[in-house]
């Protein structure tokens, strides 16, 4: 499986917080059968201040302390990126690093609030495409305002987002809401990706399988596969 979504870099972010602890989390991945992972630590201007230049040195010594761990694990690096005015300056400047290409545009893992839709968001995705970045918008089944009403998404759905929903959302471990729609969101075939936004160990593992095997269970193995494999995979170039 292919995890386009984690937060295993150390001391970057609210993910791991050293080289031991992101090391582990890499071994549970494994275990899960996860064999690629794309790194995306926060990129939210005035609270975590990264961009592609503060991640690099990072990915560089956890992909060199893999190796030398004999840990089998594919690995890369990207961010997720907070809608804001930033965003603009962010993208103007060649700060964002991408998680990949969806046919022929460049894909940006993009984190709405968990609070609300800002106004105005869709102008911001509006002038992304206007550039050829294509927005997967992370986790939606985990922000108020969809959890509240569904057709908020529609906007985006209508624009040819992309759409990263949590594995343990999916498999009920956000609570009943999430899992409500994340189920509506997979019978409405919007999920582009499940991802296992990995923090630690405790709350947020780097667990893909249960996800897989919910969704597995509503649209079938096919269905399913492509969430974990197919579509990540087709994103990154594996």
């Amino acid at each position: 499986m292919i995890d386009l979504h984690s937060h295993l870099l150390p001391g970057i972010d609210d993910g791991a917080r050293s080289m031991e602890d992101a090391l582990q989390l890499a071994r549970v991945a494994v275990e899960d059968g996860i064999q690629h992972i794309t790194f995306t630590p926060h990129i939210h201007p005035g609270r975590f201040d990264n961009s592609v230049y503060t991640i690099q040195p990072v990915f560089e010594q956890f992909q060199q302390a893999l190796k030398e761990e004999g840990i089998p694990l594919s690995v890369a690096m990207s961010g997720e990126v907070r809608l804001s005015a930033e965003v603009l300056m962010l993208v103007a400047q060649n700060q964002v690093p991408f998680l990949g290409e969806w046919d022929g545009k460049k894909v940006m893992l993009l984190e709405l609030p968990h609070s609300h839709i800002p106004p105005g968001s869709d102008k911001l995705v509006k002038w992304l495409l206007d550039r050829n970045i294509l927005p997967m918008i992370a986790h939606p089944e985990r922000n108020k305002d969809i959890i509240r009403d569904l057709d908020t998404i529609s906007p985006f759905v209508e624009m040819g987002c992309l759409f990263q929903v949590t594995a343990m959302s999916i498999a009920g471990r956000f609570g009943v809401p999430s899992a409500q729609r994340s189920m509506e969101l997979l019978e409405n075939d919007w999920i582009t990706v499940l991802a296992t936004d990995a923090h630690n160990l405790e709350h947020r593992p780097p667990v893909l399988s249960e996800g897989y095997r919910a969704a597995k269970a509503v649209v079938g193995e096919g269905a399913a596969k492509a969430l974990v494999v197919d579509n990540p995979a087709k994103i990154v170039g594996l």
